[in-house]
């Protein structure tokens, strides 16, 4: 399975937290590949800049130490936004959702709304 993971789980597998649930462990760890998008790297740091984060010393480092794949946004995954019109509301997820359907990857989130909106496209990362 090839998976992209959201900002937040990002966050809590770089921390090995509790959070981040049996089930989704297994799966990070069958995985054929996993994906970081560099949206999720600008947001980890505007979010660490506002004081709502702490990430890890090179964080580009710890990215790759993790095994984790870079994905860049491309300009078909940005024309895919286009398609998702207004939702999500947030920029981020909306680019998360368009990347994961343009690459055939699966969203690993914990938000529901995207849990809810997209049943076929996301896993719950808290299970």
């Amino acid at each position: 399975m090839r998976l992209l993971l959201d900002t937040q789980v990002v966050l809590w597998a770089l921390q090995d937290a509790k959070a981040l649930g049996a089930h989704i462990r297994e799966r990070l760890a069958a995985a054929e590949v996993i994906y970081v998008s560099a949206a999720s790297v600008a947001e980890m740091l505007i979010k660490a800049e506002q004081g709502k984060v702490s990430l890890p010393e090179g964080l580009a480092a710890a990215l790759a130490r993790s095994g984790f794949s870079e994905l860049a946004v491309s300009w078909e995954q940005t024309a895919a936004l286009r398609e998702l019109r207004s939702s999500p509301a947030d920029l981020i997820d909306r680019l998360l959702i368009a990347q994961a359907q343009v690459e055939q990857l699966v969203l690993v989130t914990a938000d529901p709304e995207l849990l809810k909106a997209y049943p076929g496209l996301c896993l719950d990362g808290r299970r």
